[in-house]
């Protein structure tokens, strides 16, 4: 399902608002766990199985544990330990799983078309498009490190925080200070930030699940101020 990145960008935005309001009754609790089913909904249509079903345990568990301990009268250290950073994992988790849609479902000349269609300064929009292909670039370049440790016998620095250090972080270190190098230099070769007006060929239109998914994400939105506040 192919869907605008406006459309995305506006999934980000009205999740990122929802998570800053904290849910107080089990209704609102409702209303945004079904928000945070829909980005792992369309990481299943987009056959992103692995991501889709991490994201569903690690949330899930935050959320079982978080309630269990809430719901004890214990006041220990561990439990309240678990119980605080559960609720940070329950709390962000829905702006994670919903960047993490867009990241790895966003071409870059899809991104860079829906900015210019929006009328963005070049500075955000170059920033914006180096920042979305560097994190998936450094993902890719650390399963590589790991490959090559592993081709040597080096498995987690045998045991050594130090050599942990030295033979993974290290080269990860370098790559991040050479890939970002190497993006700001393709960013300018295809002409980003020139005076010249950039044309591209993708033909970005909002289709009807695009609507959709807007009247959706408002009306979570709408009902959860109208909730809290308000009612």
């Amino acid at each position: 399902m192919r869907l605008d990145p406006r459309t995305k960008l506006y999934m980000i935005l009205i999740v990122s608002a929802v998570v800053m309001m904290s849910a107080t009754t089990p209704f609102l609790w409702a209303v945004r766990i079904l928000m945070t089913l829909i980005p792992v909904i369309l990481l299943v249509i987009e056959k992103k199985y692995t991501s889709a079903l991490g994201f569903t345990f690690l949330y899930v568990a935050a959320l079982v544990l978080t309630f269990a301990f809430l719901s004890e009268n214990s006041a220990s250290f561990f439990k309240s330990f678990v119980t605080g950073y559960s609720g940070i994992v329950v709390q962000f988790m829905p702006c994670i799983i919903t960047a993490w849609y867009v990241v790895r479902t966003t071409k870059i000349d899809e991104f860079m078309s829906a900015m210019q269609k929006m009328h963005l300064p070049d500075g955000i929009t170059i920033s914006l498009a180096v920042v979305m292909r560097f994190f998936p670039t450094i993902a890719e370049e650390y399963s590589a490190i790991s490959d090559a440790m592993k081709m040597r016998g080096i498995s987690l620095g045998g045991g050594n925080a130090v050599k942990m250090i030295e033979y993974r972080m290290i080269p990860l270190l370098f790559s991040c200070v050479n890939i970002g190098d190497e993006l700001s230099a393709a960013a300018i070769t295809r002409g980003l930030g020139g005076k010249v007006k950039r044309t591209s060929v993708e033909e970005l239109k909002l289709r009807f699940v695009d609507w959709l998914l807007i009247a959706a994400f408002t009306s979570v939105l709408v009902i959860f101020v109208l909730y809290k506040y308000i009612l």
